[in-house]
């Protein structure tokens, strides 16, 4: 596997790209801390405003919805305003959206409400992905070897510490309101912080005329027509269901299919994030040791088996033992995927939008019909889709292959 290499452009120290990465980390983490803090109290707001399944996965169809609309052109607002400044202005709408969705489910009881609030969150959190992993994939550039996998670690390490503050707080009896808003508070100040240290504008942007604007849409609307890319996005988006229906439905899945309590519930959540930070932390050696297609293959392999277990496994810590080996499993598709997709700097941002607007589609359709199959056949055994879908997604591996490799 050939390593990555530094791009030839303006001087930037090393120094500076050493802030830049511990930045970018920063901001991963901190969106990881704020859509993982939702994702604890999920239980606690089905139970608040007495919602069944489908129910509750049309609700959720709120969140996806608003990062897929977003997404489309967040890689154009990017180019615009930057990195930095578009990262800022997307958490801001993230910690608005915690904000209503916690009061509303908490304090007011209104569904709408949340439904709202989670749009929000969404959208915010869409734009912040797609413009942190543009940043993320030129300081990747600038030291030279794969660091992608590792702020997505590092996002996994966020989500770790919201789902143990969600534990917490359901124990504790803190009201879901005041648990996000205060959330809220933390993500918006630490991001301002972390998005300070990026990278300079002109590092971030491609080497083609950013000027125009119908240059950038010239630029996404070919990356429409790229079969690779497409391809690319495809793997994502079934890379991105594997995550995101743990995300939303395994509290409420363990709960439901194995009698736990609320704050169980949350805390099996915490174990599958703790098994994508470990993928994600010790993936990047894997990576540059065997390349994209080894390690994915069995990294995949690993996450249908694991979540096999997690739903057949009969009893609870069997299936604790399931969550992390999915939660490992499915750690390094959605990173490599984007990693993929940023492989050539001059094309990176619109490619990046493409890949990461299919790839959420899986967080769009995944939430609702995940609901309705669990009002039939229960929530945990509803679950038994990933595997299905991961097993025909090794076919795909061999695109997130280099160009030059």
């Amino acid at each position: 596997m050939s390593s990555v290499t530094a791009p030839a452009g303006p001087t930037v120290t090393p120094r500076q790209v050493r802030a830049a990465r511990t930045g970018v980390a920063v901001v991963f983490a901190l969106n990881g801390l704020a859509v993982a803090s939702w994702f604890a109290r999920v239980p606690a707001v089905r139970e608040g405003l007495d919602l069944t399944a489908g129910r509750l996965g049309l609700l959720l169809l709120a969140m996806s919805a608003g990062a897929i609309l977003a997404m489309p052109t967040s890689g154009l607002v990017a180019q615009r305003l930057g990195t930095a400044r578009t990262v800022v202005l997307a958490t801001l709408l993230v910690a608005l959206g915690l904000a209503v969705a916690g009061v509303s489910a908490g304090t007011v009881g209104s569904l709408g409400g949340v439904a709202i609030g989670l749009f929000a969150l969404g959208y915010g959190s869409g734009t912040c992905d797609v413009a942190m992993n543009i940043e993320g994939a030129a300081v990747e550039r600038r030291l030279a070897r794969t660091i992608m996998p590792r702020f997505h670690a590092a996002w996994s390490l966020g989500s770790v510490a919201g789902a143990g503050l969600g534990a917490g707080a359901a124990r504790l009896g803190v009201p879901v309101s005041v648990h996000l808003a205060l959330t809220a508070v933390v993500v918006l100040a630490g991001t301002v912080l972390g998005a300070r240290a990026f990278l300079p504008a002109a590092e971030t942007a491609p080497a083609a005329d950013t000027t125009s604007p119908a240059t950038r849409r010239r630029a996404l609307l070919a990356a429409w027509r790229e079969p690779r890319t497409l391809l690319i996005g495809l793997f994502v988006l079934v890379m991105a269901f594997a995550e995101g229906s743990a995300n939303d439905w395994v509290a409420v899945a363990f709960v439901d299919g194995y009698d736990l309590s609320e704050a169980a519930g949350a805390a099996v959540f915490g174990v599958f994030v703790v098994g994508m930070t470990l993928g994600r932390t010790l993936g990047t050696l894997a990576l540059d040791r065997w390349g994209r297609v080894r390690v994915l293959t069995a990294t995949i392999l690993l996450a249908v088996l694991g979540a096999g277990i997690a739903v057949l496994g009969g009893s609870g810590p069997v299936a604790v033992v399931g969550v992390a080996l999915w939660g490992l499993g499915a750690s390094l598709g959605f990173p490599v995927g984007m990693s993929a997709a940023a492989d050539e700097e001059d094309r990176a941002p619109a490619r990046v939008s493409v890949v990461a607007v299919i790839g959420y589609t899986a967080f769009l359709a995944g939430p609702p019909l995940l609901g309705l199959l669990g009002d039939r056949v229960g929530t945990l055994r509803a679950l038994l889709v990933v595997p299905i879908l991961l097993l025909p997604t090794l076919a795909l591996v061999p695109v997130t292959r280099r160009p030059a490799d």
